[in-house]
């Protein structure tokens, strides 16, 4: 979906588009990332419902709740709801069988059990309008290594509660669950574990709510639709750990197709109060043309790589998250190989907010958040080189927002307004400030490498007919697009990357002419920092 590095990830247009295909991910899942089980933190409560609360190591910070919905799972009704239709888990084939003989907005109630469909890859259940799906205490539909897909079909307006699916196998960017994408879904209270693939699919005003998604071979969740429609999404109160357990960076290096949830030019998201812990690469990842996004209230720790990647994207708000211990693998990987670049926590690359494009802010807005002892903090970074139309924008056929014609962006008439600014993704108007960035390299295991925050870009270089050659992209970013960091806390030896990588600054050169960066901040230092 996208190729993530120091340029940015590349997108390509994603291959969820084929629907049967013979070929993808076969085999049994690699062993899973290794989730911790547990909020990292000093203070967690034990004695917590299905939501507990986890302190901030000390800091001082409030807490935040942490979704547990993994291992402790709500129980699904233990008789059949008035008026539904039992499913038998010794006949195998029943739910499919009865989902397709019964008229739409019909309930379906799992017995306890093990459910199994046909053993046929292209076996799977196809529901129809309004149908409702209840598992009753330990139902379990399980692929058996031989299905590639659990739920399919256009239908709109299918529920799913208190069901564990698990054991399909499902190509590389498709998904077991609402496999087609189809709209107003609602997943609650149910677990997708084991899976390759994506565990689910998303489609337009999907709601997936208090349900585990865990150790699936690729993303948790691939909220991608064909024809770019998905709106109104909501990720909320669910647990999402130890996926790409099918490692698809080493296998396919750059695919920049890995994480806990991806999405792809979805308008309209709120991520609200999700543990996102032990993934694989990124724990959440917005690519390409995403718009109007809430990102609030999550605990987001111990991923491979970035807490949050925003990319090619535009208009967020970022607020009262905990971000934890983040980055730590990838961080290390990188400066092992003598890299430089400021890979961070929070990565906003190529994305800004746009008053042009309609959402509930025309700004990327980052506050309130704490972060501690993670590998860098908050990068903001834009390529030179890539913009619609250029060799470097591997987002095939994909332009902004503001351009529909990727033809339009070439010379003579990229080189004036408007198409100067509009045919180019461009990282403006984030405003960073009221967070907590608290560093103890002691814990992290580090030098100075993992304690940056950074405003950049490279120069740029091609194609011949850029109009962005040189230092250009570099100066705006940082000086001229409304980029702010204000009002933080800092704890720990922070220091600040301004214009390029080969610029490092300590706190008072930062805040000193010509940059004038978190007026209103405060430093002080941090134990073992």
């Amino acid at each position: 979906m996208g190729i993530r590095g120091r340029f940015g990830a590349w997108a390509v247009a994603p291959s969820a588009v084929a629907l049967l295909v013979a070929t993808g991910c076969t085999g049994a899942p690699d062993a899973p990332a290794g989730p911790s089980g547990a909020p990292s933190a000093a203070g967690t409560s034990a004695s917590a419902g299905t939501s507990g609360a986890s302190g901030s190591g000390g800091s001082g910070a409030p807490v935040t709740p942490v979704a547990r919905v993994c291992d402790r799972a709500v129980a699904g009704p233990a008789k059949a709801p008035a008026g539904a239709v039992t499913v038998d888990p010794s006949v195998v084939g029943d739910l499919a069988a009865k989902t397709e003989s019964s008229p739409p907005r019909t309930t379906f109630w799992l017995r306890p059990g093990r459910h199994r469909l046909e053993p046929d890859p292209y076996a799977q259940v196809v529901p129809k309008e309004g149908n409702r799906y209840l598992g009753a205490p330990g139902a379990v539909l399980d692929g058996e290594k031989v299905n590639q897909y659990a739920f399919g079909g256009i239908a709109r307006d299918v529920t799913i509660r208190h069901l564990t699916v698990q054991r399909f196998v499902a190509p590389r960017d498709e998904g077991v669950v609402n496999h087609d994408m189809a709209d107003a879904w609602v997943i609650e209270h149910t677990t997708v574990q084991d899976n390759s693939g994506a565990g689910l699919m998303a489609g337009a005003r999907q709601r997936l709510r208090a349900s585990c998604l865990r150790r699936n071979g690729q993303y948790g969740m691939n909220a991608y639709k064909t024809g770019d429609s998905i709106r109104g999404l909501l990720v909320e109160g669910n647990e999402i750990v130890g996926n790409n357990t099918d490692d698809w960076e080493r296998r396919q290096p750059g695919c920049g197709c890995t994480g806990g949830i991806k999405f792809w030019a979805v308008d309209g998201a709120d991520v609200r109060g999700n543990w996102v812990h032990d993934n694989r690469g990124a724990g959440l990842w917005a690519d390409t043309n995403n718009n109007d996004f809430l990102v609030e209230g999550n605990v987001i720790e111990a991923n491979d790589g970035a807490a949050l990647m925003y990319e090619t994207s535009y208009n967020a708000v970022v607020r009262n998250n905990t971000l934890r211990r983040n980055n730590w693998v990838e961080g290390r990987a990188y400066a092992k190989d003598g890299d430089t670049f400021p890979y961070a926590t929070v990565y906003v690359s190529e994305a800004g907010g746009e008053p042009r494009v309609p959402a509930r802010t025309d700004r990327i807005e980052i506050y309130g958040n704490v972060l501690e002892d993670n590998w860098n903090g908050i990068t903001l970074w834009e390529n030179a080189d890539r913009f619609c139309n250029s060799p470097a924008n591997t987002s095939t056929e994909y332009c902004t927002l503001l351009v529909k014609d990727t033809g339009r962006c070439a010379r003579p008439a990229i080189a004036s307004a408007p198409l100067y600014d509009d045919c180019r993704w461009r990282t403006q108007r984030v405003d960073i400030h009221g967070n907590r960035f608290v560093l103890d390299a002691s814990v992290v295991g580090c030098g100075p490498e993992c304690g940056r925050m950074a405003v950049l870009a490279n120069e740029g270089t091609a194609p011949d007919w850029s109009p962005y050659k040189g230092r250009r992209v570099s100066e705006a970013i940082t000086h001229r697009q409304g980029n702010r960091w204000h009002d933080n806390t800092y704890l720990g030896p922070w220091s600040f990357v301004a214009g390029d990588q080969s610029r490092t600054l300590d706190p008072e050169r930062w805040r000193g002419l010509p940059y004038r960066q978190d007026e209103g901040s405060t430093f002080g230092p941090r134990a073992g920092g």
